[in-house]
């Protein structure tokens, strides 16, 4: 029973936070818009990406999972010519690299737009 409503809880704040959400930005709008505001702040005037989201994807899905396989390699040879376990230099190694990755994969498609 207990955890019936721990479970209600999280959902009834998760509902909450977005009706607040909602509710707030429509009263907002409506108020600049009695008082004669312009109906174009409410539109993004941001230009439209041109690199498609599949490629950004990609990319960042290859080299997690590079980043995943070279660091199960160095884990397994850490832990193999050191004095650490493997069980402490898997885990470090992979989310290291898988890390390294995602950063690297962040820093190349931030670039793709602009050579266009």
């Amino acid at each position: 029973m207990g955890d019936f409503f721990i479970v209600l809880v999280i959902f009834g704040s998760i509902f909450g936070v977005f009706y607040l959400h909602y509710n707030t930005r429509n009263r907002e709008r409506m108020a600049l818009i009695e008082k004669g505001a312009d109906a174009g702040i409410f539109f993004s005037k941001k230009e439209k990406r041109i690199t498609p989201v599949w490629k950004v994807l990609t990319l960042n899905l290859a080299l997690l999972l590079m980043g995943v396989g070279i660091g199960i390699v160095f884990g397994a040879t850490l832990g193999e010519y050191t004095a650490m376990g493997s069980e402490i230099t898997m885990p470090g190694s992979i989310f290291f690299f898988a890390g390294t990755g995602l950063l690297v994969g962040y820093f190349i498609s931030r670039d793709f737009d602009k050579v266009k």
